[in-house]
């Protein structure tokens, strides 16, 4: 056996961990089918059962690597499995169910295939190539698991289908993107690990050695190390920059300090030395409006963005309801530590967004899960778009998915990663539903389309 430092496999096999082969690398539930994909060539038979019930029957064959099992009972547990041969993949678990988008994965909460990285489905990372193909990424994650397996799936149809692509190992709260045409992926190695950054030199097939760009802790104990969260990479005044912070939940004298790191555009993004990142910054209570909450209050998952007047902004997520908060990232020094700028009124609830400048339109526009009459501060049954000219006043375009009549403990639309596509906007959700472990612990990707959101 040789040693091997790459950081994309097809699939991840650990050591003495059965991942079945065939290998099963997505499953695709609908209300009353289930599609399956698998790695390798041959012809496969398809079994099932409702879970617990009776033998395994044979649903069918298939030498594609692709299968749909059809007239399902909705909302019903179903046990499978495919053989090849004298070879047998894992049994894996899949709940049918009515979906809102399209799945992109799915990963039911009691299925073991991951538990070497985690349980259900986190961080949508969304990507368009000049080329004109999608790509999906994210975290499988679990308290107390180790969380750092990514999946990365590809659509060649503008996101009505999905196919497997390639695992990430170690990633964890990865980020797709371009630069400069080519595909990068910046992540952590585990939760408050390592910041990694990769480059891709086939589109994001295959990703070469990761480079450590800071390095963090394991997080597990309480450590402080990175925290960060996808979010798209801004280029201003011939400096790319993203967000991150330095810190962990378990701290109680100050919780996470805000950061953000900047390379030049003309220097490689894979070399170390190239990126500067600015100290972290505590929470100040004394801050305008600040005033009398704890200094570990939360200011997490920062999104960069460009003020009117064309201040460099970092605005947080936060832990006061109804507001976010705003530091300005000084531009013409990128060693010096963030500012605090303002409190912005903005109704959502205690969930990552991300903002983004829309020139046509000249709006800023984000999608949050929005604030609704009783619900409580961490509710997501209600994503919503919204607008603004300013930063500072907004307003609701559309509800996307409105599931406020479903309990808020269990149901969860989050963390969405959003691009404008031409005359649409498009989005890849961290879905909970269809008995998910809770609203928190998602068990599907799921990617929506919206036409013409410009005119709404």
């Amino acid at each position: 056996m040789r040693g091997c430092s790459r950081w994309s496999y097809s699939p991840y096999r650990p050591f003495l961990t059965e991942v079945g082969d065939p290998y099963l690398c997505r499953i695709a539930p609908r209300e009353r089918e289930i599609r399956l994909e698998w790695l390798g060539d041959g012809v496969c038979e398809i079994f099932f059962r409702v879970r617990g019930e009776g033998d395994f029957c044979l649903h069918g064959v298939s030498d594609r690597g692709i299968y749909d099992l059809t007239d399902l009972t909705p909302d019903t547990d179903y046990e499978i499995y495919i053989t090849r041969g004298n070879t047998k993949s894992r049994i894996r678990l899949a709940r049918t169910g009515s979906v809102p988008g399209t799945v992109v994965n799915y990963l039911h909460p009691e299925d073991t295939a991951y538990t070497y990285s985690g349980r259900y489905l986190c961080s949508p990372s969304l990507l368009k190539h000049p080329d004109g193909y999608l790509l999906a990424s994210m975290d499988v994650f679990a308290g107390q698991h180790p969380q750092n397996l990514t999946l990365i799936f590809r659509s060649d149809d503008g996101g009505k289908s999905w196919h497997y692509q390639t695992e990430v190992m170690p990633c964890f709260w990865g980020k797709l993107f371009l630069h400069k045409g080519e595909v990068y992926l910046l992540g952590v190695s585990t939760e408050y690990g390592d910041l990694l950054i990769g480059k891709s030199r086939d589109g994001g097939k295959t990703f070469d050695t990761p480079t450590v760009l800071l390095r963090g802790a394991n997080g597990k104990n309480g450590s402080e190390g990175v925290h960060k969260n996808p979010q798209n990479l801004l280029i201003h005044k011939g400096r790319i920059y993203n967000t991150l912070e330095w810190g962990t939940w378990k701290n109680k004298e100050y919780g996470h300090a805000a950061m953000v790191m900047s390379c030049s555009i003309e220097d490689d993004l894979t070399v170390a030395e190239n990126w500067i990142f600015t100290d972290p910054v505590p929470f100040n209570p004394a801050w305008k409006g600040c005033e009398g909450l704890p200094t570990h209050t939360m200011t997490i998952e920062g999104t960069l963005t460009l003020s009117p007047e064309g201040r460099l902004l970092n605005l947080m997520r936060f832990g006061k309801r109804g507001q976010i908060l705003a530091y300005e990232v000084d531009t013409e020094n990128p060693h010096a530590p963030l500012k605090f700028h303002s409190l912005i009124d903005m109704p959502t609830t205690f969930s990552k967004f991300t903002v983004q400048y829309d020139p046509i339109s000249r709006s800023y526009y984000s999608i949050i899960c929005r604030l609704h009459d009783g619900c409580p501060d961490n509710a997501r049954n209600l994503l919503s778009l919204i607008r603004s000219k300013d930063l500072a006043h907004w307003e609701t375009v559309t509800d996307l998915l409105d599931y406020r009549h479903c309990n808020p403990q269990q149901v969860g639309f989050q963390y969405v990663d959003f691009l404008f596509d031409g005359e649409d906007l498009i989005y890849l959700c961290r879905t909970a539903l269809n008995q998910a472990a809770n609203f928190h612990d998602s068990n599907y990707s799921t990617f929506h389309r919206l036409q013409s959101f410009r005119d709404l």
